[in-house]
């Protein structure tokens, strides 16, 4: 075996190795959106071809549904020519090599996947693709520019013809080419087109494996009670009772809670019921919902973090010749991932071994580490498919508490499962946020000046410090801090306000905050002007050709301006977020005292489109998301205790519930945009613009149903 060569910041490739005949192409993935502010790290994902004609992709990404092994697949065929579905995918394990640009972890969110790897992993396809068409060139003594790579074979016109993998191994001994040619999008045979995700008959047929459904000979199962009030730990057990029951193996402290080790999960939760705990609740105990809300109204009055100014917005203000101002509020929501967290962990003398769902492996490997007293080192991680991330699987407390259990019995596969109400009751909840905003508008109902301030805790402060600088947390300024609005005199600022309760990514993290607070406010403003919503946005866009046409798309297809059924209007809603520029129109209609949502109309932009059916699909989840944050779902505190337990008091979308969702997509840039967290956002926004224009009801806190909106 060769030794694999490293690859650099500063040339994506310097060279590549032979592994078992076989050649292995590297490639250095650059930063991306957030992380183009941190500094680099080089990064490694690796391209397989081996002797037996066999390409392999290590994804350095998770799979939760976003459906990366398909899109990043066909990054790599589309320029090695081979067709995708032959392409194997292989999890990579936690590894330096494999650290991506994002906070410098191996991590899947942010919508980041397809954007960082867009040019990479097309180069290490082409590459790959050179030096193989080099080595048959070679060999039949031609030269390159006759040897055409094409299907799994490199073929020459005089009737000869190799496979990859025959001219693999000597592929592998040829220096990399310093500069590749991509192809053009004209030239594109495989990205842009719509075909089946390569995951899709193993999640139909019941055979992909999710955390949940990991099994190891002589597994034993663990419950754990944790303390009612986040962030309280144990302060005496008594674990006799537990103890004494038929099957139960050990009752484990660890801290945050008491875990019953059992030889069935039953039995697990059953004996933890019988546990005689006494909590040291701590200063969380007296939190609440009404103090969490007043603490952010407080938070309004400092002065906070410059997210973006233009011009003297306070001037402008003074002398316009009408103001608005209104104070929009988001509730806390949990994640409710339909599987709930959990994880198998085996701690021996080789070390501790995790098998979990985790967006964050490389977290999860130090976290395990540290609780089962493994060298990380000799700490590994298996990442299984995603039965819901969300940002849930970001954190990785569950990892923790499953290694700490399993340390006290050494030897034994311990699978730690949560409860759904140990899910709901002890998440890393999205944050609330307070926002205050002002409009000024001259004589003929322009903007002319606009004055915002997003008061929320900070997630990044808790996980990655290190990115927060100067008060200014970039995952709380999504939304804002690119505003598609050219307005001449704008301040916007965010406000870090903590208040006693554990917050974490929920999907589209900020966006959705900042985009209900402010899409809605911008409607207020077009109505103050007596202007059309769409025709007053539309005006504010002259420098984003892209934002526009993606509105006035909307606006066709969802028949805005046209007349429509007594008893029905339509809201409008519309950002860029990650990279991706969108617009919604949402259309509600009323029978009595009750609204019906009738239908969403998307139209995105994401640039480039690499697998249109799962930008569909995305897109139309995203929606289903976002109306969890819309319509009925919240998380309050009482007694420094969630009230939500289950899906009963935490309502998801039910199906009568569901509306028609069409999502047009249009290619307008060079590049791919995220998709994955992007039809979130806008929902709450174009559907209280759609309540106001039916009803004349203006609501400025979530859920809606708190204000008495109510759907069938």
């Amino acid at each position: 075996m060769n030794a694999i060569v490293k690859a650099s910041r500063r040339d994506f490739l310097k060279g590549s190795a032979a592994l078992g005949g076989g050649l292995i192409v590297g490639f250095y993935l650059p930063p991306s959106g957030i992380a183009a502010d941190l500094k680099p790290v080089a990064a490694n994902a690796w391209v397989r071809i081996s002797p037996d004609n066999q390409v392999t992709l290590v994804c350095h990404r998770n799979e939760m549904g976003q459906d990366v092994y398909t899109s990043l697949a066909l990054l790599v065929a589309e320029e090695l020519n081979v067709d995708v579905n032959k392409v194997a995918i292989e999890q990579a394990p936690v590894d330096p090599v494999y650290i991506n640009s994002l906070l410098g972890a191996q991590i899947t969110g942010g919508s980041t996947s397809i954007r960082d790897a867009w040019v990479k992993l097309r180069e290490a396809g082409a590459t790959a693709r050179v030096l193989l068409t080099s080595a048959a060139a070679q060999r039949w003594s031609v030269p390159p520019a006759e040897c055409v790579a094409a299907n799994g074979y490199v073929s020459h016109a005089g009737g000869r013809r190799a496979s990859y993998g025959e001219l693999a191994g000597a592929a592998a001994q040829l220096p990399a080419p310093q500069n590749v040619a991509l192809k053009k999008p004209a030239e594109f045979t495989l990205i842009g087109k719509q075909r089946h995700r390569l995951d899709s008959a193993v999640k139909a047929r019941g055979q992909a494996q999710y955390g949940l459904d990991v099994s190891m000979p002589g597994m034993v199962y663990a419950s754990l009670e944790q303390c009612p009030v986040p962030g309280g730990k144990v302060a005496a057990v008594d674990g006799a009772r537990a103890k004494a029951l038929p099957g139960v193996l050990a009752v484990v402290d660890i801290g945050e809670g008491v875990a019953v080790v059992a030889d069935h999960y039953w039995t697990a939760k059953t004996a933890r019921e019988a546990l005689v705990i006494t909590w040291d609740y701590g200063p969380g105990s007296t939190l609440d919902t009404v103090q969490i809300r007043a603490t952010l109204r407080e938070g309004a009055h400092r002065d906070g973090a410059i997210v973006r100014q233009a011009g003297d917005a306070a001037a402008a203000l003074k002398s316009a010749a009408r103001t608005v101002s209104a104070e929009y509020h988001s509730q806390l929501l949990a994640h409710a991932t339909l599987e709930p967290m959990n994880c198998l962990a085996l701690v021996s003398e080789r070390g501790c071994d995790i098998w979990t769902s985790t967006q964050f492996p490389q977290g999860a490997q130090g976290v395990a580490a540290a609780r089962s007293g493994a060298p990380a080192a000799q700490t590994r991680i298996w990442p299984q498919f995603i039965g819901g991330g969300f940002g849930r699987r970001l954190d990785v407390d569950f990892i923790g508490q499953a290694a700490a259990i399993a340390a006290a019995v050494p030897g034994k596969p311990v699978k730690l499962i949560w409860t759904r109400e140990d899910d709901t009751r002890h998440d890393f909840y999205r944050p609330a946020s307070f926002h205050t905003l002002a409009g000024g508008l001259d004589a003929q109902g322009k903007l002319v000046a606009f004055d915002y301030k997003m008061v929320s805790s900070s997630i990044t402060n808790r996980m990655f410090p290190g990115v927060v600088k100067n008060d200014l947390d970039p995952f709380m300024t999504e939304g804002s801090a690119n505003l598609a609005y050219e307005v001449p005199n704008a301040m916007q600022r965010v406000v870090i306000q903590e208040y006693g309760l554990r917050s974490g990514y929920w999907r589209s993290v900020s966006h959705a905050l900042n985009a209900f607070a402010i899409e809605s406010f911008f409607d207020e403003l077009a109505h103050a002007a007596g202007r059309d919503a769409i025709a007053f946005r539309l005006e504010l866009l002259g420098k984003l050709p892209r934002q526009q046409a993606v509105l006035e798309r909307a606006a066709a297809e969802s028949g805005w301006g046209k007349p429509l059924p007594a008893g029905t209007a339509l809201g409008v809603a519309m950002m860029e977020s990650y990279e991706t520029h969108q617009a919604l129109v949402a259309r509600v209609s009323k029978s009595g005292k009750r609204l019906r949502l009738e239908r969403l109309v998307y139209v995105v932009d994401p640039g480039v489109a690499v697998h249109p059916d799962q930008i569909v699909a995305q897109i139309q989840s995203g929606a289903v998301t976002g109306l969890i944050n819309t319509l009925r779902s919240k998380i309050t505190v009482r007694d420094g205790r969630i009230e939500q337990s289950n899906f009963d008091d935490f309502p998801l979308l039910r199906i009568t519930q569901m509306p028609r969702i069409d999502v047009i997509v249009m290619q307008g840039g060079d590049k791919p945009g995220g998709i994955g967290e992007v039809g979130v956002p806008l929902t709450a926004p174009a559907v209280a613009n759609a309540v106001f224009a039916l009803t004349g009801k203006r609501v400025r806190s979530l859920p809606l149903a708190d204000a008495g909106v109510e759907f069938v």
